[in-house]
């Protein structure tokens, strides 16, 4: 103000130093938004006669940026008269005095690292304010995908709240399995249908792009659960005011904190699909084992003189092993003893069609060496080339004292007379299955009274004990001679408590059966 009046009274003009402090002492945002600048640069060119004057940035690569310029000083000019402020700082001017930079220099230069430090606190301060928002949005987030269990659902979820989180126009999410990451999920464009394993961790930049066709900007962040990548969470095409932009440092931050809630999230659904999965296989098993053990005999038939008991165990809840009576005309009693390769599932079903082709064939055919080779026949169309079936079949005569027997690889039965002598039940054939067009032959052995005949399956002879020694067949034979006087539920009952013992600790490796056939004295 060079003059003016104020309640009748003259008030003195403001001297320059006096002007110069009002600009010294001018506001943050004042120097922040250049209009101090600007006054400072009036003062100045008023002080010293010139027209106008710019304050320069004097970059490092020796560039200069146009900070401030008063009226009419337009575009910087080879002709215009330059001053150094400070380092980085020049005051271009034009007029026909001779300028001294003055206080200028000093006002302006503390006056710029003020503004800048203002300006520095309030992106501080809205930083702050955007990572707080974040992590608010990100707990809201967090407690959505956590309240599904639905793996597919939760994908969907997880894509949906990524997209939104990031301001994003697209994206994709992807899952491990197997070797590489596989597409999930996609929204807002097409995605690639897979991305390599070896790059989970490091999908970032033009590579995200990749995974996005079409895209101008991708961001792409690992979802990982304890170290190791199980997906890839892509977003792309950060909206703007204008069209799509990249993502900042703060994106990536805030989507990796994300993935880390989704990797919670999803391992919790594919534990808890697992613990479904096996609650199912578990129901299946039992109902297989309850239709397995329905194939099986509640107890076995006596006829005339001859007693006979069986037992099985298998190794899991199904198993391979068979056993079973055949009730013949003329007071003849018959017995199978069976083993199919490998246990579990697949040898049970294999046992359900041994059984079921047994009923249909012993109906229209005598036991025998026919019979035998026809159900090899049948085997062989109906199971797969590396599955085969080891069988014994007895056929009791009491009234010409004779056993037949059938053996089709299976384990020697064994024959314990009543003086303790032993005589084996060797095969006469390969395993039903393993060859088309087999042979068989009917073998006999006596029959008298007080012989004991024991058909069992290789899983009582190979029971291992903790040193990986076997049961063996010379501990089993000498097991049978020296109970052979006993009933045989107690032979039965004393055999299965000495391969459990023999084993010890060590788990079952194979199913187990037996079938004890005696003749009355």
């Amino acid at each position: 103000l060079n003059s003016s009046a104020r309640g009748g009274r003259d008030v003195s003009p403001l001297s320059d130093l006096d002007r110069w402090q009002q600009i010294a002492c001018a506001s943050e945002k004042e120097w922040g938004d250049g209009s101090a600048v600007r006054r400072a640069l009036d003062l100045w060119c008023e002080e010293n006669g010139l027209g106008s004057a710019a304050l320069l940035l004097h970059r490092s690569s020796g560039a200069m940026e146009t900070l401030q310029t008063t009226d009419g000083f337009g575009e910087l000019g080879s002709d215009d008269a330059l001053i150094e402020l400070s380092d980085d700082l020049r005051l271009a001017y034009r007029g026909d005095g001779e300028p001294k930079a003055g206080p200028l220099g000093l006002v302006v230069g503390n006056g710029l690292r003020l503004g800048d430090l203002h300006g520095q606190l309030k992106n501080r301060v809205f930083q702050e304010n955007y990572r707080v928002v974040t992590l608010e949005a990100l707990y809201d987030v967090g407690l959505a995908i956590a309240s599904t269990l639905n793996l597919d659902e939760l994908t969907e979820e997880i894509l949906l709240r990524a997209v939104s989180l990031s301001d994003a126009r697209r994206g994709a999410l992807y899952l491990l399995e197997d070797e590489s990451f596989v597409l999930s999920s996609t929204i807002g464009g097409d995605a690639v249908g897979s991305a390599p394993r070896a790059g989970g961790e490091r999908f970032k930049s033009e590579r995200a792009v990749e995974l996005l066709p079409g895209a101008s900007f991708a961001l792409a962040v690992p979802i990982e659960v304890e170290g190791a990548a199980r997906g890839i969470l892509v977003v792309g095409d950060k909206e703007s005011r204008v069209t799509v932009g990249p993502f900042s440092t703060d994106d990536e931050r805030a989507l990796s904190m994300f993935a880390n809630q989704a990797a919670i999230a999803l391992e919790n659904a594919r534990l808890h699909r697992q613990a479904l999965e096996k609650e199912r296989l578990e129901r299946e098993m039992e109902l297989a084992a309850e239709i397995q053990r329905g194939l099986l005999p509640q107890g076995l038939p006596r006829v005339q003189d001859l007693e006979v008991v069986g037992w099985n165990r298998p190794t899991q809840q199904v198993g391979g092993d068979y056993y079973g009576s055949i009730t013949l005309d003329e007071g003849r009693l018959g017995l199978v003893v069976a083993d199919v390769t490998g246990k579990g599932m697949p040898a049970a079903l294999l046992v359900s069609t041994l059984h079921s082709a047994l009923k249909l064939l012993l109906d229209k055919v005598d036991p025998g060496a026919d019979l035998l080779e026809r159900l090899n026949s049948h085997v062989v169309d109906s199971s797969s080339s590396n599955k085969f079936i080891t069988l014994i079949m007895a056929i009791a005569d009491p009234q010409n004292d004779r056993l037949g027997f059938l053996n089709a690889g299976h384990n020697p039965g064994l024959r314990v007379t009543s003086s303790g002598d032993v005589h084996e039940m060797q095969p006469s054939g390969l395993p039903l299955g393993l060859l088309p067009g087999s042979t068989y032959r009917l073998d006999e052995a006596p029959l008298e009274p007080g012989d004991l005949f024991c058909l069992y399956s290789d899983g009582i002879t190979e029971c291992a004990a903790p040193d990986d020694e076997e049961f063996g067949d010379d501990r089993l034979r000498e097991f049978l001679v020296e109970r052979r006087h006993q009933p045989l539920n107690q032979i039965l009952k004393a055999l299965d408590d000495a391969v459990v013992e023999f084993a010890g600790d060590r788990p079952q490796g194979d199913d187990q059966t037996v079938v004890l056939l005696r003749r009355a004295d």
